[in-house]
Protein backbone atom coordinates (compact mmCIF):
# COMPACT_ATOMS: atom_id res chain seq x y z
CA UNK A 1 0.00 0.00 0.00
CA UNK A 2 0.84 3.53 -0.99
CA UNK A 3 2.77 5.64 1.48
CA UNK A 4 2.61 9.20 2.82
CA UNK A 5 6.00 10.54 2.81
CA UNK A 6 5.72 14.19 3.66
CA UNK A 7 4.71 13.61 6.97
CA UNK A 8 5.88 16.59 9.64
CA UNK A 9 7.04 15.04 12.14
CA UNK A 10 7.79 18.15 14.41
CA UNK A 11 3.72 17.56 14.77
CA UNK A 12 3.96 14.36 15.97
CA UNK A 13 6.39 15.08 18.59
CA UNK A 14 4.38 18.27 19.26
CA UNK A 15 1.02 16.14 19.84
CA UNK A 16 3.03 13.46 21.86
CA UNK A 17 4.71 16.18 24.68
CA UNK A 18 1.41 17.19 24.84
CA UNK A 19 -0.34 14.40 25.35
CA UNK A 20 2.75 12.92 27.67
CA UNK A 21 2.91 9.99 25.38
CA UNK A 22 6.62 8.33 24.79
CA UNK A 23 7.46 6.73 21.46
CA UNK A 24 6.91 3.12 22.59
CA UNK A 25 3.15 4.20 24.10
CA UNK A 26 2.37 5.80 20.95
CA UNK A 27 3.07 3.20 18.70
CA UNK A 28 1.61 0.77 20.64
CA UNK A 29 -1.64 2.76 20.68
CA UNK A 30 -1.70 3.62 17.32
CA UNK A 31 -1.04 0.26 16.43
CA UNK A 32 2.34 1.02 14.37
CA UNK A 33 5.71 -0.66 14.43
CA UNK A 34 8.33 1.51 16.61
CA UNK A 35 10.62 1.22 14.17
CA UNK A 36 8.32 2.87 11.36
CA UNK A 37 7.22 5.16 13.35
CA UNK A 38 10.92 5.83 14.69
CA UNK A 39 11.50 6.20 11.23
CA UNK A 40 9.22 8.94 10.45
CA UNK A 41 10.35 10.96 12.89
CA UNK A 42 13.57 10.96 11.00
CA UNK A 43 11.58 11.50 8.06
CA UNK A 44 13.25 8.18 6.28
CA UNK A 45 9.74 6.28 6.16
CA UNK A 46 5.77 7.33 5.78
CA UNK A 47 2.55 6.08 6.64
CA UNK A 48 -0.22 4.45 4.76
CA UNK A 49 -3.20 6.63 4.97
CA UNK A 50 -5.19 4.43 7.50
CA UNK A 51 -2.37 4.43 9.93
CA UNK A 52 -1.99 8.46 9.57
CA UNK A 53 -5.75 8.80 10.08
CA UNK A 54 -5.63 6.01 13.26
CA UNK A 55 -2.94 8.94 14.73
CA UNK A 56 -4.88 11.93 13.61
CA UNK A 57 -8.08 10.12 15.52
CA UNK A 58 -6.05 9.42 18.49
CA UNK A 59 -4.85 13.07 18.81
CA UNK A 60 -7.97 14.81 17.89
CA UNK A 61 -6.55 16.36 14.79
CA UNK A 62 -6.85 16.10 11.05
CA UNK A 63 -4.88 14.35 8.75
CA UNK A 64 -3.73 17.73 7.07
CA UNK A 65 -2.28 18.97 10.34
CA UNK A 66 0.53 16.53 10.20
CA UNK A 67 0.69 17.22 6.72
CA UNK A 68 1.41 20.93 7.12
CA UNK A 69 4.75 22.93 6.81
CA UNK A 70 6.58 24.80 9.96
CA UNK A 71 6.25 24.10 13.65
CA UNK A 72 2.84 24.53 15.79
CA UNK A 73 1.92 27.43 16.82
CA UNK A 74 -0.23 26.41 20.06
CA UNK A 75 -2.01 29.98 20.16
CA UNK A 76 -3.75 29.48 16.71
CA UNK A 77 -5.18 26.12 17.19
CA UNK A 78 -6.40 26.52 20.90
CA UNK A 79 -8.14 29.08 22.29
CA UNK A 80 -7.20 31.28 24.71
CA UNK A 81 -10.32 29.75 27.19
CA UNK A 82 -8.56 26.19 26.68
CA UNK A 83 -5.10 27.56 27.54
CA UNK A 84 -6.75 28.84 30.76
CA UNK A 85 -7.89 25.58 31.81
CA UNK A 86 -4.47 23.75 30.66
CA UNK A 87 -2.85 26.62 32.56
CA UNK A 88 -5.06 26.01 35.90
CA UNK A 89 -4.57 22.21 35.73
CA UNK A 90 -1.24 21.08 33.68
CA UNK A 91 -1.65 17.72 34.23
CA UNK A 92 -4.92 17.15 31.99
CA UNK A 93 -5.23 13.80 30.62
CA UNK A 94 -5.17 13.61 27.14
CA UNK A 95 -8.90 12.41 26.80
CA UNK A 96 -9.86 15.08 28.99
CA UNK A 97 -7.97 17.97 26.46
CA UNK A 98 -9.39 15.57 23.72
CA UNK A 99 -13.09 16.47 25.13
CA UNK A 100 -12.49 19.92 26.27
CA UNK A 101 -11.66 20.53 22.24
CA UNK A 102 -14.76 18.86 20.86
CA UNK A 103 -16.97 20.84 22.85
CA UNK A 104 -15.71 24.21 21.77
CA UNK A 105 -15.75 22.53 18.25
CA UNK A 106 -19.60 22.03 18.62
CA UNK A 107 -19.86 25.53 20.09
CA UNK A 108 -18.88 26.97 16.95
CA UNK A 109 -20.94 24.32 15.19
CA UNK A 110 -23.87 25.74 16.89
CA UNK A 111 -23.37 29.57 16.47
CA UNK A 112 -22.40 28.79 12.92
CA UNK A 113 -25.51 26.95 12.23
CA UNK A 114 -27.79 30.01 14.16
CA UNK A 115 -26.29 32.63 12.18
CA UNK A 116 -26.91 30.29 8.86
CA UNK A 117 -30.41 30.14 9.64
CA UNK A 118 -31.31 33.65 10.13
CA UNK A 119 -33.39 33.45 12.92
CA UNK A 120 -33.79 35.74 15.74
CA UNK A 121 -30.47 37.12 17.07
CA UNK A 122 -29.20 34.36 19.69
CA UNK A 123 -29.99 35.33 23.64
CA UNK A 124 -26.95 37.23 24.83
CA UNK A 125 -25.48 35.70 28.24
CA UNK A 126 -25.82 39.33 30.25
CA UNK A 127 -26.46 38.21 34.07
CA UNK A 128 -27.42 41.11 36.58
CA UNK A 129 -23.85 42.54 37.96
CA UNK A 130 -23.14 40.70 41.46
CA UNK A 131 -21.03 41.13 44.59
CA UNK A 132 -19.30 37.68 45.35
CA UNK A 133 -18.58 38.79 48.86
CA UNK A 134 -22.38 39.01 49.39
CA UNK A 135 -23.69 35.38 47.86
CA UNK A 136 -27.06 35.08 49.33
CA UNK A 137 -28.32 39.07 47.79
CA UNK A 138 -26.18 37.78 44.34
CA UNK A 139 -27.88 34.28 44.14
CA UNK A 140 -31.01 36.03 44.46
CA UNK A 141 -30.46 38.06 41.70
CA UNK A 142 -29.46 35.73 39.24
CA UNK A 143 -32.14 33.48 40.49
CA UNK A 144 -34.30 36.08 39.08
CA UNK A 145 -32.89 36.66 36.45
CA UNK A 146 -33.13 32.68 35.30
CA UNK A 147 -36.59 32.90 36.02
CA UNK A 148 -36.61 29.98 38.33
CA UNK A 149 -39.02 31.75 40.81
CA UNK A 150 -39.32 31.75 44.57
CA UNK A 151 -42.22 28.93 44.78
CA UNK A 152 -40.41 26.67 47.29
CA UNK A 153 -43.08 23.66 46.17
CA UNK A 154 -42.00 24.07 41.90
CA UNK A 155 -40.28 20.57 41.46
CA UNK A 156 -37.30 20.85 38.98
CA UNK A 157 -34.11 18.74 38.25
CA UNK A 158 -30.91 18.65 36.01
CA UNK A 159 -32.95 19.12 32.84
CA UNK A 160 -35.34 22.43 34.16
CA UNK A 161 -32.17 24.03 35.18
CA UNK A 162 -30.24 23.43 32.16
CA UNK A 163 -32.93 24.71 30.30
CA UNK A 164 -33.16 28.21 32.52
CA UNK A 165 -29.17 28.63 31.17
CA UNK A 166 -29.79 27.77 27.95
CA UNK A 167 -32.65 30.38 27.72
CA UNK A 168 -30.16 32.58 28.53
CA UNK A 169 -27.32 32.18 26.50
CA UNK A 170 -25.44 29.88 27.50
CA UNK A 171 -24.94 26.08 26.08
CA UNK A 172 -24.97 23.23 28.12
CA UNK A 173 -22.85 19.88 27.52
CA UNK A 174 -23.27 16.66 29.55
CA UNK A 175 -21.45 13.24 28.90
CA UNK A 176 -22.69 9.99 28.33
CA UNK A 177 -22.48 7.09 30.27
CA UNK A 178 -21.26 4.80 27.11
CA UNK A 179 -17.38 4.53 25.84
CA UNK A 180 -17.04 7.19 23.11
CA UNK A 181 -16.04 10.69 22.12
CA UNK A 182 -18.41 12.19 24.70
CA UNK A 183 -17.35 10.21 27.79
CA UNK A 184 -14.72 11.56 30.70
CA UNK A 185 -12.56 9.41 31.56
CA UNK A 186 -12.93 7.12 34.83
CA UNK A 187 -9.60 7.79 36.25
CA UNK A 188 -10.60 11.28 35.81
CA UNK A 189 -10.75 13.42 38.43
CA UNK A 190 -12.49 15.98 36.52
CA UNK A 191 -16.23 16.41 36.92
CA UNK A 192 -16.93 19.55 34.45
CA UNK A 193 -15.60 22.64 32.92
CA UNK A 194 -16.52 25.95 32.00
CA UNK A 195 -15.17 28.26 28.93
CA UNK A 196 -16.07 31.84 29.35
CA UNK A 197 -17.15 33.53 26.75
CA UNK A 198 -19.29 36.86 25.81
CA UNK A 199 -21.27 35.37 23.54
CA UNK A 200 -22.92 31.89 24.11
CA UNK A 201 -20.55 30.35 27.18
CA UNK A 202 -20.24 26.92 27.80
CA UNK A 203 -20.89 24.72 30.47
CA UNK A 204 -19.73 20.77 30.03
CA UNK A 205 -21.11 18.75 32.99
CA UNK A 206 -19.84 14.94 34.10
CA UNK A 207 -22.73 12.37 34.16
CA UNK A 208 -23.10 10.92 37.37
CA UNK A 209 -24.78 8.11 39.24
CA UNK A 210 -26.67 10.89 41.59
CA UNK A 211 -28.37 13.79 39.32
CA UNK A 212 -28.32 16.23 42.00
CA UNK A 213 -24.32 16.08 41.89
CA UNK A 214 -24.36 16.92 38.36
CA UNK A 215 -26.73 19.78 39.07
CA UNK A 216 -24.23 21.56 41.69
CA UNK A 217 -21.60 20.90 39.56
CA UNK A 218 -23.72 23.14 36.88
CA UNK A 219 -24.49 25.86 39.27
CA UNK A 220 -20.90 25.66 40.85
CA UNK A 221 -19.66 26.41 36.64
CA UNK A 222 -22.22 29.10 36.48
CA UNK A 223 -20.54 30.36 39.46
CA UNK A 224 -17.56 31.36 38.01
CA UNK A 225 -18.69 32.34 34.90
CA UNK A 226 -20.47 35.57 36.82
CA UNK A 227 -18.84 35.75 40.06
CA UNK A 228 -14.91 35.67 38.08
CA UNK A 229 -15.41 35.37 34.39
CA UNK A 230 -13.35 32.81 33.81
CA UNK A 231 -12.65 29.58 32.22
CA UNK A 232 -12.32 26.76 35.09
CA UNK A 233 -12.17 23.45 35.09
CA UNK A 234 -13.36 21.47 38.64
CA UNK A 235 -12.57 18.24 40.40
CA UNK A 236 -14.35 16.51 43.41
CA UNK A 237 -12.21 18.31 45.85
CA UNK A 238 -12.97 21.52 44.55
CA UNK A 239 -16.46 20.97 46.27
CA UNK A 240 -15.40 20.61 49.27
CA UNK A 241 -13.18 23.68 49.43
CA UNK A 242 -12.82 25.97 52.46
CA UNK A 243 -11.14 28.91 51.28
CA UNK A 244 -10.81 30.96 47.76
CA UNK A 245 -12.80 31.10 44.70
CA UNK A 246 -13.73 27.92 44.66
CA UNK A 247 -15.53 28.61 48.37
CA UNK A 248 -17.46 31.25 46.53
CA UNK A 249 -18.49 29.34 43.92
CA UNK A 250 -19.80 26.60 46.64
CA UNK A 251 -21.25 29.17 48.38
CA UNK A 252 -23.33 31.00 45.22
CA UNK A 253 -24.09 27.67 43.89
CA UNK A 254 -25.88 26.46 47.38
CA UNK A 255 -28.00 30.02 47.90
CA UNK A 256 -28.69 29.76 44.30
CA UNK A 257 -30.30 26.31 44.24
CA UNK A 258 -31.34 26.36 47.87
CA UNK A 259 -32.60 30.42 48.65
CA UNK A 260 -33.24 31.13 52.46
CA UNK A 261 -36.84 31.19 52.03
CA UNK A 262 -36.87 27.61 50.82
CA UNK A 263 -34.85 26.53 54.46
CA UNK A 264 -38.60 27.11 55.76
CA UNK A 265 -39.96 23.96 54.03
CA UNK A 266 -37.43 21.90 56.06
CA UNK A 267 -38.61 20.36 59.40
CA UNK A 268 -37.53 22.06 62.49
CA UNK A 269 -36.23 19.14 64.29
CA UNK A 270 -33.65 16.28 62.52
CA UNK A 271 -33.65 12.68 63.43
CA UNK A 272 -31.42 11.61 66.08
CA UNK A 273 -29.43 9.15 63.55
CA UNK A 274 -27.11 10.77 60.49
CA UNK A 275 -28.38 8.15 58.44
CA UNK A 276 -31.83 8.90 58.61
CA UNK A 277 -30.95 12.44 57.28
CA UNK A 278 -31.94 11.09 53.54
CA UNK A 279 -35.65 10.60 54.66
CA UNK A 280 -35.65 13.51 56.45
CA UNK A 281 -34.82 15.46 53.73
CA UNK A 282 -36.77 13.41 51.20
CA UNK A 283 -39.46 16.01 49.80
CA UNK A 284 -37.06 18.54 49.75
CA UNK A 285 -33.83 17.23 48.09
CA UNK A 286 -36.09 15.72 45.38
CA UNK A 287 -38.39 18.85 44.80
CA UNK A 288 -35.28 20.93 44.11
CA UNK A 289 -33.54 18.45 42.64
CA UNK A 290 -29.78 18.59 45.23
CA UNK A 291 -28.59 16.16 47.60
CA UNK A 292 -29.12 16.04 51.09
CA UNK A 293 -25.65 17.58 51.70
CA UNK A 294 -26.29 20.81 50.19
CA UNK A 295 -29.60 21.28 52.02
CA UNK A 296 -27.53 20.76 55.35
CA UNK A 297 -24.73 23.25 54.44
CA UNK A 298 -27.55 25.76 53.66
CA UNK A 299 -29.02 24.66 57.10
CA UNK A 300 -25.75 24.97 59.04
CA UNK A 301 -24.54 28.49 57.04
CA UNK A 302 -28.29 29.75 58.36
CA UNK A 303 -27.33 29.16 62.00
CA UNK A 304 -30.15 26.18 61.76
CA UNK A 305 -28.11 23.33 62.27
CA UNK A 306 -25.20 22.13 63.85
CA UNK A 307 -22.05 22.17 61.90
CA UNK A 308 -20.47 18.83 64.51
CA UNK A 309 -23.60 17.01 63.03
CA UNK A 310 -23.35 17.58 59.32
CA UNK A 311 -19.72 16.78 59.64
CA UNK A 312 -20.86 13.61 61.33
CA UNK A 313 -23.43 13.12 58.42
CA UNK A 314 -20.39 13.28 56.07
CA UNK A 315 -18.54 10.82 57.67
CA UNK A 316 -21.46 8.53 57.16
CA UNK A 317 -22.00 8.87 53.37
CA UNK A 318 -18.45 9.05 53.08
CA UNK A 319 -17.75 5.70 54.36
CA UNK A 320 -21.24 3.91 52.43
CA UNK A 321 -20.19 2.03 49.25
CA UNK A 322 -19.69 3.76 46.46
CA UNK A 323 -22.38 2.96 43.56
CA UNK A 324 -21.19 0.37 41.22
CA UNK A 325 -21.94 1.65 38.16
CA UNK A 326 -20.59 5.23 37.86
CA UNK A 327 -21.88 6.21 34.68
CA UNK A 328 -24.94 4.54 32.58
CA UNK A 329 -26.66 4.54 29.83
CA UNK A 330 -29.57 2.84 28.01
CA UNK A 331 -28.90 2.18 24.04
CA UNK A 332 -32.14 1.18 23.44
CA UNK A 333 -32.59 5.01 23.29
CA UNK A 334 -29.99 6.01 21.19
CA UNK A 335 -31.52 8.21 19.09
CA UNK A 336 -31.81 10.21 22.20
CA UNK A 337 -29.03 10.66 23.35
CA UNK A 338 -28.14 14.01 21.66
CA UNK A 339 -30.38 15.42 23.68
CA UNK A 340 -28.76 14.18 26.86
CA UNK A 341 -25.43 15.08 25.75
CA UNK A 342 -26.26 18.79 23.88
CA UNK A 343 -29.39 19.67 25.15
CA UNK A 344 -32.26 20.51 23.22
CA UNK A 345 -31.15 24.11 22.26
CA UNK A 346 -28.51 22.72 20.23
CA UNK A 347 -30.53 19.54 19.07
CA UNK A 348 -33.57 21.84 17.44
CA UNK A 349 -30.88 23.81 15.69
CA UNK A 350 -29.30 21.45 13.71
CA UNK A 351 -32.42 19.63 12.57
CA UNK A 352 -34.19 23.33 12.07
CA UNK A 353 -30.93 24.06 9.58
CA UNK A 354 -31.55 20.10 8.30
CA UNK A 355 -35.12 20.63 7.44
CA UNK A 356 -34.38 23.69 6.12
CA UNK A 357 -31.78 22.40 3.81
CA UNK A 358 -28.72 24.13 5.31
CA UNK A 359 -26.82 21.11 5.92
CA UNK A 360 -26.75 17.81 4.70
CA UNK A 361 -28.43 14.47 6.24
CA UNK A 362 -24.50 13.22 6.62
CA UNK A 363 -23.46 16.62 8.13
CA UNK A 364 -26.32 16.50 10.85
CA UNK A 365 -25.47 13.14 12.00
CA UNK A 366 -21.85 14.45 12.25
CA UNK A 367 -22.33 17.11 14.53
CA UNK A 368 -25.65 15.07 16.47
CA UNK A 369 -22.62 12.68 17.69
CA UNK A 370 -23.06 10.56 14.88
CA UNK A 371 -26.41 9.21 15.15
CA UNK A 372 -27.69 6.73 12.22
CA UNK A 373 -29.90 8.36 9.40
CA UNK A 374 -32.53 6.15 10.73
CA UNK A 375 -31.90 7.44 14.41
CA UNK A 376 -31.68 11.16 13.47
CA UNK A 377 -35.24 10.49 11.87
CA UNK A 378 -36.13 8.51 15.36
CA UNK A 379 -35.16 12.05 17.12
CA UNK A 380 -36.78 14.07 14.64
CA UNK A 381 -40.17 12.58 15.54
CA UNK A 382 -39.19 12.34 19.63
CA UNK A 383 -38.19 16.08 19.60
CA UNK A 384 -41.23 17.12 18.02
CA UNK A 385 -43.26 15.94 20.48
CA UNK A 386 -41.13 17.30 23.34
Amino acid sequence: MERIRLINPDRIRWCSDDFGIGLDDLADKVHIQRDRLSAVLSGQDGLTFNQLQTMADFFGRGVLFFLETGTVNEGSIRSPQFRSISNEKPDLSPEVKRLIERAERHREVFLSLSEELDAEPLQKFEPPSVKPGDPAASAARVREWLELGTNPNEQRDFTAYRGALEAKGALVLRSMGYFGAWRFPKESAVIGFSLFYELCPLIVVRKQVAEPRQTFTLMHELAHLILHRKSSIVVETNLWARQGIEREANTFAGHLLVPDLFLDQVPRTPPPQVQDYEDWLRKQRTTWGVSTEVILRRLVDSGRFPNVQYEAYREWKIAQPPPQVEESGNRAYRHREPIHVFGQRYVRTVLDALNSDRITLHKASSFLDNLKIGDVRKLEGHIAGL
